[in-house]
């Protein structure tokens, strides 16, 4: 039996991918910011928005110098992070704080911050797990079927498919009924659009760093009999 190939910066990409998703999910996921844009006036999205694409980057590089099975153990990775950080923050929202304005008023700070609704936390969950495998599967079918060539167009396009997932569900899950229809329908609309044009400006970003991949894993991985099944973790 051959053993499985070992990478010098695999690990190090993973670790990027789960540190950006946490990040991104609590830090500022809850901010409501306002930017004035040519041509579109004010526009209103969450902080997280301008960090969560990165994501989705890592995820086009994984599954274009590594394969999509090795993208799919790195977005059970990012799954099982955030995860422990939803159950993590919710087992420290629940423990009574200790007498004393300072800490009173420091539960009411992190509840602020952290104490988001159930249906906010799973939408965030159920979201990126679909979204990401999306782009993964729409990206690896793209590389095959284009024989290796326009690196851009498949970064663009597979990301257009995840994000449209991602942000479908997201905002579906965690404030229809909520929130009025036609609000729900405009800031995802509005979400998915900055999320889908930081790819296109990170394009240039991206074929740097898969060329330094390629080169240096001596790896360019096409998924030509690859078991697309999301619910393992194997190679």
């Amino acid at each position: 039996m051959t053993a499985p190939r070992s990478y010098r910066y695999y690990d190090f990409v993973m670790a990027a991918f789960v540190c950006v998703l946490l990040c991104s999910n609590l830090i500022g996921a809850a901010k409501a910011a306002v930017v004035t844009l040519p041509l579109l006036g004010e526009v209103t999205f969450s902080a997280g928005v301008l960090f969560f694409p990165i994501s989705y980057i890592f995820g086009d590089i994984l599954t274009e110098v590594y394969g999509y099975g090795r993208d799919r153990r790195v977005v059970w990775a990012g799954f099982a992070a955030l995860a422990f950080a939803s159950f993590m923050a919710w087992v420290a929202l629940s423990l009574p704080a200790a007498p004393g304005d300072f800490n009173q008023a420091y539960q009411q700070h992190m509840e602020g911050v952290f104490g988001n609704t159930w249906r906010i936390v799973a939408g965030s969950m159920v979201a990126f797990w679909c979204g990401s495998f999306a782009n993964s599967y729409v990206m690896a079918k793209m590389k095959v079927w284009m024989e290796g060539r326009r690196l851009w167009m498949r970064t663009i396009g597979s990301t257009v498919v995840g994000e449209a997932v991602d942000s479908g569900l997201f905002y579906f899950i965690a404030f229809f009924g909520i929130w009025p229809d036609e609000q729900v329908a405009k800031i995802a609309l509005a979400q998915y659009l900055l999320k889908t044009g930081w790819e296109v400006v990170m394009t240039p970003v991206t074929y740097r760093v898969v060329a330094f991949l390629k080169r240096a894993e001596a790896e360019d991985w096409y998924d030509r009999n690859t078991d697309f099944s999301p619910f393992h973790i194997r190679v």
